[in-house]
């Protein structure tokens, strides 16, 4: 019985109005479409950035931000988009992600922290190729469901994490 009031109260924990919240669910939507994206076959690719994820998926605050910086676009097919790169695999080359892998830390201050670690590279002959990329998903809780605030890469040359938010900060003041 203990148990299953510490399950209860673990998964109540998230939202303070008193109902259970997946917090990882938007993170797993961003990465299966991520994962296909990058998967060997010849589907058409997936914006994790479209209006209909925007308007799900990401905070107001992110979702701002992701305007301003998308009024910037980098040199892209579509011109629509501020990256020129993919911001999950932090790239803008990849093999099909292996040995992928999702945790998420306990609430802290209103925020949790869904850690996800994959392998990018390992059809590369690269001395790297085996090593494991690691996103950070920062998830808060917005009109009664979990969205993704931030989405925080580490940098493994200055071992820095990088802000997305942070990114397109700079992208939308023309840096």
């Amino acid at each position: 019985m203990k148990t299953i009031a510490v399950v209860i109260a673990s998964l109540i924990a998230f939202s303070g109005i008193g109902h259970a919240a997946d917090i990882t669910a938007p993170v797993k939507e961003i990465m299966e479409a991520t994962r296909s994206n990058w998967a060997d076959n010849d589907s058409d690719w997936t914006d994790i950035f479209d209006a209909s994820r925007l308007d799900h998926l990401y905070s107001r605050d992110f979702v701002a931000k992701y305007q301003a910086a998308a009024q910037f676009p980098a040199v892209d097919d579509d011109g629509i988009s501020p990256f020129d790169y993919d911001v999950i695999v932090n790239g803008q080359d990849a093999c099909p992600l292996e040995d992928l892998t999702m945790a998420a830390a306990p609430v802290v201050d209103g925020v949790a922290e869904v850690t996800v670690r994959f392998r990018k590279s390992t059809c590369s002959d690269a001395p790297d190729a085996k090593d494991y990329t690691t996103v950070h998903f920062l998830v808060i809780e917005e009109g009664g469901k979990p969205v993704i605030d931030d989405i925080v890469t580490e940098n493994i040359e200055t071992q820095a994490r990088d802000s997305l938010k942070a990114t397109m900060a700079l992208i939308a003041k023309g840096q």
